[in-house]
């Protein structure tokens, strides 16, 4: 378990992480603010907890690493890089204007801290498989962590990396599904259910569990038996509220891309504490 500081510390880390997500998009007027806000606490736990990485040196060839395939989301890992000092806060400003180092969608080009360029949604887990094979035949003992969409999840190219982390054996590969439970047409069940989504993975030959995707002390534990596994990739399916912590948009089919503007960003903001 965490101790009880650590969890609050945690807990204080991913409000000040939906803060400054809710500010960078309503800075620009636009964005895709229920995809960010519902992985907010795994990515304050991730970074804060879990991951080696060393923001005074963003290419450390032994750090961990995070493949963001719904590249979408980007805003909510800016704000977590930028907390934890891989860049200037201020730079926050710049989303997805002329010359910024923050496009809406995670290119490692630009951004110090982010490890592979995605938002062509369904590839991304593919190329965590490629990392963490390549780090396997490099002798680098890292984790190379995964965060899929549900939506995405419809796309066929995430079951042949499936076969494939399995058939390697890429058990230095943990990967989550932010099971939000709505896309950008509408909710996935209407769309395309995944129906037994724990089955699924499981049948591809993943260690797979699913909890609370909001509950850290539960991520925490989830990642812990993730790193216990040998052989096998790992699967966590987090059960997560899309645009959770702002009442504006928290449930809300249309939150996928959606306009607000400061005004709003600072009432949802204020009501955080």
């Amino acid at each position: 378990m965490l101790p009880s500081a650590s969890l609050i510390h945690l807990q204080d880390f991913a409000k000040e992480i939906r803060k400054k997500t809710l500010y960078t998009i309503g800075n620009l007027g636009v964005g895709h603010i229920g995809g960010a806000l519902s992985i907010v606490e795994l990515l304050a736990l991730l970074y804060e907890q879990e991951m080696h990485v060393d923001a005074k040196n963003p290419n450390w060839e032994d750090r961990d690493l995070l493949v963001l395939s719904k590249g979408h989301a980007g805003p909510a890992l800016y704000a977590t890089l930028a907390l934890k000092g891989f860049f200037p806060l201020s730079e926050l400003d710049t989303l997805n204007q002329g010359g910024t180092n923050l496009p809406s969608h995670c290119d490692r080009t630009k951004t110090p801290g982010i490890d592979m360029s995605t938002g062509s949604l369904g590839q991304g887990l593919s190329s965590a498989c490629g990392l963490a094979l390549a780090k396997r035949l490099d002798h680098k003992n890292v984790y190379v962590y995964a965060v899929i969409g549900d939506g995405e999840s419809q796309e066929g190219q995430n079951w042949e990396a499936a076969m494939f982390a399995s058939q390697y054996k890429l058990d230095h590969l943990i990967a989550f599904t932010d099971y939000n439970k709505m896309q950008i047409d509408g909710n996935t069940e209407d769309i395309m259910g995944l129906g037994d989504i724990v089955g699924k993975w499981e049948t591809f030959g993943w260690f797979t569990q699913r909890i609370d995707g909001h509950d850290l002390e539960a991520m925490h534990q989830a990642v812990e038996n993730a790193k216990a596994q040998q052989g096998k990739p790992s699967m966590i399916i987090l059960d997560t509220i899309k645009g959770k912590g702002a009442a504006f948009c928290e449930g809300k089919v249309t939150n996928h891309n959606m306009n607000f503007d400061l005004t709003i960003a600072n009432e949802a903001i204020a009501q955080l504490g």
